[in-house]
């Protein structure tokens, strides 16, 4: 793994243990690891097995391109989620206006950046 993908994996580790408000001891217990390889993880000195980045995947509830650092084929930015918008013309069978469309276009943006 290039020194670059290890410094993305163990900010994205150390980023989501501490949205759980959890201290490298309190993590390493669910994981069944020591505080001191859940700093080796975070520090980049070492990096989780393939099963263990599985594991911790799901704990806490991201892809293993996600906890990588990867951008998917299937993320969407907010330049492209505009261009989506726009290019709508129907739901449902009934036009959408300009007006739904800014309505759509808040609501994704709140609920992703509550994320």
């Amino acid at each position: 793994m290039k020194d670059y993908d290890r410094a993305i994996l163990a900010n994205n580790i150390k980023t989501l243990r501490k949205q759980k408000n959890l201290n490298q001891a309190e993590l390493g217990k669910i994981l069944h690891v020591s505080q001191q390889t859940i700093g080796s993880w975070e520090t980049g000195r070492a990096i989780p097995g393939s099963d263990t980045l599985n594991i911790l995947a799901d704990y806490f509830q991201v892809s293993t391109d996600e906890l990588l650092g990867r951008k998917t084929s299937d993320s969407v930015n907010d330049s492209d989620l505009s261009k989506m918008i726009e290019n709508a013309r129907f739901f449902d069978g009934k036009p959408i206006d300009d007006h739904d469309k800014d309505l759509v276009r808040g609501i994704l943006k709140r609920i992703y950046n509550e994320k």
